[in-house]
């Protein structure tokens, strides 16, 4: 392959910290992978080039996005900058409207020494990949909801027929790539709605069990929104790839990082038929902005799965072999347990933990 283009979007917050370590540790695996050729651009996007400019996602920004191969984003937004409808700046997720992102895949992997509020966990034992429907459900209401007279808010789910057949053909695709879960090693697609209750989201089981006869070979469950959550806790091992409408993809998405380590072990990719975004899934954290303490390992995870992506989608060893080089110099430098960041009970810093991390692909 040639030299793949890298649209980088630092953002606000930490976002622009944990970047520069996913950049990083990219850097070293050109050196490491001799065919393999990145050439990563910044442009400015979030809350801060907002009230810079008065725009988010400026237009040099966007088509900077549409003639790259891959986009890598840090974080965008802040609490204290709102557009004149009260609600935040959030170009990230315009960018899967405009780019049609319509799967949000969001890995959920308990590695060694990252900690978790479960009992008697140990690595590898929660592996499951939370496939997310992006750009529809309650997110298709986002700035368009209904307020009347200061009284009543209404905001609409939408669910289609196509959006729900790609992403759950999605879903299954992935499964079939996959190992299985970790308990019994059977691929799997787990739907979860709340279809005793709505309409809609029987109707998004329905499209799944139309979908599923297409993979004979993978099995499927059916699981309520709200059991899900207690499953998740219960059991996570037993689940392989879960596939669920966008309001509640993003729930769960949070919800299995705090499982494995918190939201700085998250990685996500939204991806699409031509586009893809990677980055990872914690928000900007101003609070913590500029003190040098950010986990920087969701960004560099999200890294890998743009490699990963790119090997894909590209027929490309070179960016499969990077990804899995990378994926294994983090799970190293876990085991080792010498370099964590706070949130991991560590002392280390943000740059520390990218200089291991490349230390180790040296």
């Amino acid at each position: 392959m040639g030299t793949y283009r890298i649209a980088v979007l630092p953002g606000d917050g930490i976002g622009p910290e944990v970047t520069t370590e996913g950049l990083k540790v990219l850097e070293v695996l050109e050196q490491a992978v001799p065919d393999l050729r990145l050439d990563c651009r910044e442009h400015p996007a979030g809350a801060a080039c907002y009230l810079a400019r008065r725009d988010a996602l400026p237009p040099e920004t966007l088509e900077a996005c549409r003639r790259a191969d891959a986009i890598f984003l840090g974080a965008m937004g802040d609490p204290k900058i709102r557009m004149p409808d009260g609600t935040e700046v959030t170009p990230q997720i315009t960018l899967r409207f405009l780019l049609d992102l319509y799967a949000g895949v969001r890995p959920i992997k308990m590695y060694s020494n990252v900690g978790s509020p479960l009992c008697q966990q140990d690595p590898g034992s929660i592996d499951f990949v939370l496939v997310r429907e992006n750009v529809e459900g309650f997110f298709a209401s986002m700035h368009s909801g209904l307020v009347v007279g200061d009284q009543v808010a209404t905001d609409t789910v939408v669910i289609t027929r196509r959006g729900t057949e790609r992403i759950v053909r999605f879903a299954f695709e992935l499964s079939r790539r996959r190992k299985g879960n970790p308990v019994t090693g059977a691929q799997g697609v787990t739907c979860v709605d709340k279809a005793n209750v709505f309409r809609s989201y029987a109707f998004f089981r329905k499209v799944f069990d139309e979908i599923a006869t297409e993979f004979p070979e993978v099995q499927t469950n059916h699981v309520y929104i709200d059991a899900m959550a207690l499953y998740l806790v219960q059991r996570p091992g037993d689940f392989d790839v879960i596939v669920a409408e966008n309001l509640f993809g993003d729930i769960l998405s949070d919800l299995g990082a705090s499982l494995v380590g918190g939201m700085g072990m998250a990685p996500s990719a939204d991806i699409g038929d031509r586009y893809a975004v990677f980055q990872p899934a914690h928000g900007s954290a101003p609070d913590i902005a500029g003190q040098g303490i950010a986990n920087p390992l969701a960004s560099i995870l999200s890294a890998g799965l743009m490699l990963q992506w790119l090997g894909e989608k590209h027929g490309d060893p070179a960016a499969t072999k990077a990804a899995g080089l990378l994926e294994y110099a983090v799970s190293q430098v876990l085991e080792e347990g010498r370099v964590k960041t706070k949130d991991l009970r560590g002392g280390a810093s943000t740059g520390q933990v990218g200089d291991a991390v490349a230390s180790r692909l040296r």
